[in-house]
């Protein structure tokens, strides 16, 4: 965009300008990083004043900015500084409204001071948010200039992991055997999660080890129970028992290897098979992103032929579904965004596509091929000229093998600062599976996603 300013000379009274801005949460954190002013009234995570609401309201000064914004770039514009400025307010803005602020001419002075009226008001109801005057020294010069690009901000905070926090909450606390839970991280994840009040959890392992865990953490075992077993394997199988007797809705990897709480889980007598393949999802939350990212496979299936990407498609979007998302969008990624002969990936993807329009898959919208670019970025897709409701907006991300599926999430989680919650698909329950560098937040999550699932499944959600 183009700007060009009006100087002094060329001002006159009632000349007036505007710029109109939808505030956001981010913006509200944003400017509690830059100010200092943490006023919890103004952020969506708090309650600020003990209602139990947590009101998001923007901040007064945040608000009035936006008059500075039209000054600055508009009336008079560049070269514009101020000398005073009143401010009268009248009503709150809130985050997710659109603002509109508006400057008038006044008077003009001696020394290129110029009056301005001031004022920000909200289009939806013409309600005028503040009102008031200001003195500013206009520019000498005529001046124009593009739009200066400043770096993008990108608030690093996890709020589809909150709301997936928030959505479990009211649900029962879902009786989960954690397997091996014998190190702080493992046993203080189970024990959070309880706190939360998202999983009950049946420590299954060896509890002297269980025990000295919860010293080493700091942590109280309280009532929780605890069946005391030894050696990891065991304990999988006896989890696995639990499960089938009902006493369990869900499985927990504790301190133990994956496979060995597997092999249990898939085991021919009373395991957990129901006839899909066991297939695993990491639920994303990465800043800046408009809704969580499901990524699969990244752990289990290595490489996975058409029949295995069925289940794992079809895994997928049951998941998406469980955690709220109404007509989940599976992008089949590959290399290419057409179908190359030489590139299996981008045939399974066509497959699985066609497979979904003909309801061979259920409850989403599936596309492939696509690259990563244009199933994530609407820009990226209309470049290519891909005309797709999926292409841009996918939700599920579904992978060629499990070497991309691993890549993409740790390059999610470590460069683009996600948290990322692991569940196993396909089994009578669902798997949570932690890793060790997980921290609370991630843990919580997988809780929570795991809960969410597992009441759709007995039918309470």
């Amino acid at each position: 965009m183009q700007y060009h300013n009006k100087p002094y000379d060329q001002l006159n009274v009632g000349d007036t300008a505007e710029l109109t801005r939808i505030c956001t949460e981010d913006d509200f954190f944003v400017f509690a990083s830059n100010s200092g002013n943490h006023n919890p009234l103004h952020l969506s995570t708090e309650d600020g004043d003990g209602d139990s609401v947590n009101e998001a309201i923007a901040p007064a000064l945040f608000v009035g900015a936006l008059i500075s914004a039209v000054l600055g770039n508009i009336l008079p514009g560049a070269g514009t500084l101020y000398k005073t400025q009143h401010f009268e307010f009248h009503q709150r803005a809130h985050a997710g409204e659109e603002l509109q602020a508006r400057v008038t001419v006044l008077e003009k002075r001696e020394n290129r001071e110029v009056v301005m009226e001031t004022s920000v008001v909200r289009p939806r109801d013409n309600a005028v948010i503040v009102s008031g005057q200001a003195v500013v020294i206009a520019p000498d010069k005529e001046l124009s200039f593009h739009e200066i690009e400043v770096p993008g901000l990108v608030v690093q905070r996890h709020r589809h992991f909150d709301a997936l926090l928030e959505q479990s909450r009211p649900l029962e606390a879902v009786p989960t055997a954690v397997v091996a839970p014998e190190e702080p991280n493992s046993l203080g994840g189970a024990l959070l999660a309880a706190r939360e009040t998202i999983i009950r959890p049946i420590l299954v392992g060896d509890p002297d080890k269980i025990e000295a865990a919860a010293r080493e953490a700091g942590l109280s075992l309280g009532d929780t129970e605890i069946v005391p077993v030894h050696g990891h394997f065991q304990a999988a199988n006896i989890a696995v028992n639990m499960v089938a007797d009902g006493q369990a809705q869900a499985l927990m990897k504790g301190h133990l290897h994956t496979d060995e709480l597997l092999r249990a889980a898939l085991r021919r007598d009373r395991g957990l098979r129901v006839g899909r393949r066991f297939t695993h999802v990491f639920v994303m939350d990465v800043p800046g992103q408009p809704h969580p990212l499901l990524v699969t496979d990244a752990a289990i299936n290595i490489e996975p032929d058409l029949e295995t990407k069925i289940d794992i498609t079809q895994n997928a979007i049951d998941l998406a579904i469980s955690i709220g998302i109404e007509s989940p969008k599976a992008g089949i990624l590959s290399a290419v965004e057409t179908v190359n002969p030489a590139i299996r990936s981008s045939i399974d993807a066509a497959l699985l596509s066609k497979m979904a329009e003909r309801g061979q898959i259920k409850g989403g919208l599936v596309d492939g091929p696509l690259a990563m670019d244009n199933a994530v970025s609407l820009a990226a897709a209309r470049t290519k000229g891909i005309v797709s409701e999926v292409a841009g907006r996918a939700d599920i991300l579904v992978v060629p093998n499990l070497d991309a599926g691993n890549m993409l999430a740790k390059q999610l989680t470590y460069i683009a600062h996600a948290e990322g919650a692991g569940v196993v698909l396909g089994a009578k329950v669902p798997i949570i599976l932690n890793s060790r560098a997980d921290d609370d937040k991630a843990r919580l999550a997988s809780c929570a996603v795991a809960a969410l699932h597992a009441a759709r499944l007995s039918g309470a959600l």
